[in-house]
């Protein structure tokens, strides 16, 4: 493995599916791997190939035709990413605030990694738990005089730049408590929500008491290397150390206003592990990308892998079926989201314009963000490209 630093970013057309056509048979052959693992590198294959189907465009004006092939719309595809978090940013702008919000950041300590890995569901479950019940006890607290609830918008990643497993948890929190009781809205100091050090501490007690929980109800495995941390002294001994030292949590300086906060859901929420554009080599059985260096003020750099490895760390990244990666809590869970953003709002008196829910087309999505037509034809440039004929998926492969 080599770090080396560059001065800029290179941009080429290399892609995660080149990595899995060239040494993915080979990495399956000796490792093992989970079925959900082995359905997303399938999916990340055949993404926009005949695999999938698609249709034939034909121009209007000089006749020129293409095929467009489907997308594999998979979460951990680096290329299906773009349309999914352009709907759903567009669906929140209805759940917007006129206030500032807050981005707080939850780190839980590498030495739960092994155990993070053979219990995923589990384990990210409490993570999630842990950060939702120690920020409303901390609301509730009279010494932070909020004396209300939170609403909560947390995002769960799972990376580290050089795709390390580091599960950390991003939680953007409007500034202000709602009190049930008496309908009122509670706002924050202008840059202080609660002294993060005693956040730190009390994350750290919530989940330490949610992990202890689960294991004595047995909700934990300990295969192969984690055997050792499953025998009940051992597990204690790691509990009991992980309660003496520091948690990491941190919070990032608020936000001004709606528009910042949808600039922030869209660069955190539908984040993978790695993009396609910071790819910049594929042979020699090595894969080399770019990552910032976070302990060097994001400094670029290149690493060069071998590919199983690399092909390792990607499928760390990989989440149970049906896992949420992206929870709402107090006043921002499903249930009481539109009825307390009404009232919010009229209890502020707003008088900030929030930004508008919009309906757009897939071509109306792709223009605003890159600037092409992609309607347009590519050769004559005048015509429209029109769908002609569908293209099924081949038989074999109708799954």
């Amino acid at each position: 493995m080599k770090n080396i630093k560059i001065g800029f970013d290179r941009r080429n057309h290399h892609e995660i599916a080149d990595i899995f056509n060239l040494y993915g048979e080979q990495y399956r052959e000796h490792n093992s791997i989970s079925c959900e693992q082995a359905k997303v590198m399938h999916h990340i294959q055949v993404c926009r190939t005949a695999a999938l189907g698609g249709h034939v465009e034909q121009c209007n004006e000089c006749g020129y035709e293409k095929i467009a092939y489907n997308s594999c719309r998979n979460r951990h595809c680096p290329k299906c990413q773009t349309m999914t978090k352009e709907k759903w940013l567009n669906a929140r702008k209805a759940e917007l605030l006129p206030c500032g919000y807050f981005h707080l950041v939850f780190t839980l300590p590498h030495t739960l990694n092994p155990i993070i890995l053979c219990n995923k569901k589990t384990m990210l479950t409490i993570l999630f738990a842990s950060v939702n019940a120690t920020l409303q006890a901390f609301a509730k607290d009279p010494q932070w005089r909020l004396n209300g609830q939170l609403g909560i918008i947390a995002v769960l990643h799972t990376w580290s730049q050089t795709l390390l497993d580091h599960f950390h948890l991003h939680c953007l929190v409007p500034a202000g408590a709602l009190s049930s009781v008496h309908n009122k809205w509670n706002p924050t100091r202008k840059n202080f929500l609660f002294q993060i050090k005693s956040l730190a501490k009390g994350y750290r007690k919530q989940y330490l008491h949610k992990l202890n929980s689960a294991y004595q109800q047995k909700k934990l495995i300990f295969p192969g290397k984690t055997a050792s941390i499953g025998s009940q002294k051992i597990f204690e001994e790691m509990t009991e150390n992980l309660s003496k030292i520091d948690w990491i949590a941190y919070a990032k300086r608020p936000f001004a206003g709606p528009e910042q906060v949808l600039e922030y859901l869209g660069r955190y929420t539908h984040r993978i592990a790695i993009s396609n554009n910071r790819l910049i080599s594929i042979g020699k059985k090595q894969v080399i990308f770019t990552y910032s260096d976070r302990k060097n003020d994001n400094e670029k750099k290149t690493m060069t892998l071998d590919a199983e490895e690399f092909i390792r760390r990607f499928l760390l990244h990989v989440l149970p079926k049906g896992f949420m990666k992206i929870r709402y809590f107090g006043f921002l869970s499903d249930v009481k989201k539109k009825k307390c953003i009404q009232l919010i709002r009229q209890l502020l008196n707003h008088i900030v314009k929030l930004p508008d829910q919009v309906k757009e087309t897939v071509q109306q999505i792709m223009q605003r963000i890159t600037g092409i037509d992609i309607t347009c034809c590519p050769k004559c440039k005048k015509g429209k490209m029109i769908t002609v004929k569908e293209l099924p998926r081949p038989v074999w492969n109708t799954s």
